[in-house]
């Protein structure tokens, strides 16, 4: 009798940490919505606000709970997003803005990819072509010196 009470104590016990541990109280759709255009920048992850799933994260349960107090206060998403970005700079964006330099990040993969596949079609081009050249020829030529050598050299065997 004892032990099963004991044993009972320490599920309840053990379901009570697992209750307390749970981060996702501050998330709902409309923090969601503003945290998924903020990064987290607790260092640890490359997640934003809204997707940080560290226990205790030093960054994202804050800025959540911030997001809350000012939605309650009656700020609209692109003004709350403007204020972290005011306090933590561009690096507080999820994602860079599509105007200005930031354009560059947006652009480079593209120009990238363009400009490998170019310097991989010349290389083929120039690859394919020194092939077709080698496969026109079909026997080589043999010099007249050493085909009498050749011939000397089968009369001798016989």
């Amino acid at each position: 009798m004892l032990k099963s009470k004991s044993r009972l104590l320490v599920a309840l016990f053990l379901a009570g940490i697992c209750l307390s541990q749970n981060a996702t109280q501050l998330i709902t759709p409309d923090i969601r919505r503003v945290g998924d255009k903020l990064a987290c920048k607790c260092g640890a992850c490359n997640n934003t606000v809204a997707t940080c799933s560290m226990l205790e994260c030093h960054y994202s349960l804050p800025a959540r709970e911030r997001i809350a107090e000012m939605q309650k206060a009656g700020s609209d998403d692109k003004a709350i997003v403007v204020t972290f970005v005011k306090e933590g700079g561009l690096a507080a964006l999820a994602a860079p803005p599509t105007s200005g330099f930031s354009l560059l990040a947006w652009v480079m993969p593209f120009v990238a990819i363009s400009f490998g596949l170019v310097a991989i079609a010349i290389w083929l081009k120039r690859f394919a072509g020194k092939r077709q050249v080698a496969a026109v020829r079909t026997e080589p030529e043999i010099d007249a010196r050493y085909q009498q050598r050749i011939d000397r050299e089968l009369e001798e065997l016989e």
